[in-house]
Parts: structure tokens; C-alpha cells; sequence
């Protein structure tokens, strides 16, 4: 256990709290906007290659499919748009901190299970039918590229607020 803690869990936690911290410095976006995009990037990747191997009745079905696992997402994104970027700072900090250091703690084994699902799941994905096929195929990618993201993300440690402040920035240059 303490080698998959060691080699698995901590680097996977440590390269999501770069990621998120790269996110917040060159975006200026709140970190919890991250997961979102990043859904609606694979979907969007889904959608194109659903695009060239699907066509007319499986075509829709699956661009209906991937529409409706993006609604969250969008509305995650929409909803925090209304609330303003000015949303992240030293008390928002604190409350993403307490939560994924909770989640870290606690939520160890179910990071465990999805990371090995997803490196499994691609394997017992044999179907006959060449529409279903590809459908199993596309939620399999989704799965593996999201389910893990989610969880990462979630329990990693977020940016300070003023790493994204390019005035804070600009008030340590000197010159």
C-alpha cells in the first residue's frame, strides 16, 4: 500500500496541483474551472471523431449523448461566469484547501478504484456490433480521460489566489 501511495497517488496529486497551479497563472481562472474545460475538451474531441466514423441515425444518437454529459459542465462554467472572476480569493483559498485535503484523506480508495478501472476499462470493451462498438468505445475514452482528471483535481492541493494576480506580479518586478 505504501508503494502505491508513494509512486501512484503522490505524483498523480502532486502533477494535478501543478496543473491547477499552471491553470490559475496563465488563465487568471478560478482553479475549479479547470475540470470543466478540460470535460468539455474530450467531449469536443468525442464529438469530432464520432464525426468521421459515425454518420446518419448512431451519428445523432451519440452527438445527443455527448451534448448531455457536456450540460454540467456548462452550466458549471456558466454559473460560475455569473458569479464574476473576482470569486478566488484567500477565503475561497482556505474552503478548496479544507476540501481537498478532506478529500485526499478520505477519498483514497475510490481515487485507487477509478484510476485502475480506467486502465482497465478499455480492455472489456467487445462488442459485436460495429454502431455499439463505437459507442462502448467513445464512453470508454470519456471515462478514462475524465474520471480521473475529476477526482485528481478534487484532491489536490489549489493555487494560492495571488499567483493568478498579474498586478501582484508586476508590483515585484522591479524596473
Amino acid at each position: 500500500m505504501d508503494w502505491i501511495n508513494r509512486y501512484i497517488d503522490e505524483p498523480l496529486l502532486s502533477g494535478a496541483a501543478r496543473t491547477l497551479r499552471v491553470w490559475h497563472v496563465y488563465t487568471a481562472q478560478h482553479p475549479e474551472r479547470l475540470e470543466p474545460v478540460w470535460n468539455l475538451a474530450a467531449l469536443s474531441f468525442l464529438a469530432i471523431a464520432s464525426r468521421y466514423h459515425l454518420s446518419s441515425q448512431p451519428l445523432a444518437l451519440s452527438l445527443a449523448a455527448l451534448f448531455m454529459l457536456a450540460l454540467p459542465s456548462i452550466w458549471k462554467l456558466a454559473s460560475s461566469a455569473c458569479v464574476g472572476s473576482g470569486g478566488y480569493d484567500a477565503r475561497r483559498y482556505k474552503s478548496l484547501r479544507a476540501r481537498a485535503i478532506s478529500k485526499r484523506e478520505a477519498e483514497w480508495s475510490l481515487r485507487m478504484t477509478v484510476l485502475f478501472a480506467s486502465a482497465g476499462l478499455p480492455f472489456a470493451t467487445r462488442i459485436d456490433d460495429p454502431v455499439g462498438s463505437a459507442f462502448m468505445t467513445g464512453a470508454c475514452i470519456w471515462f478514462v480521460l475524465t474520471a480521473p482528471v475529476k477526482f485528481y483535481l478534487e484532491a489536490a492541493e489549489p493555487p494560492a489566489p495571488d499567483q493568478g494576480d498579474g498586478s501582484h506580479q508586476r508590483l515585484l518586478q522591479f524596473g
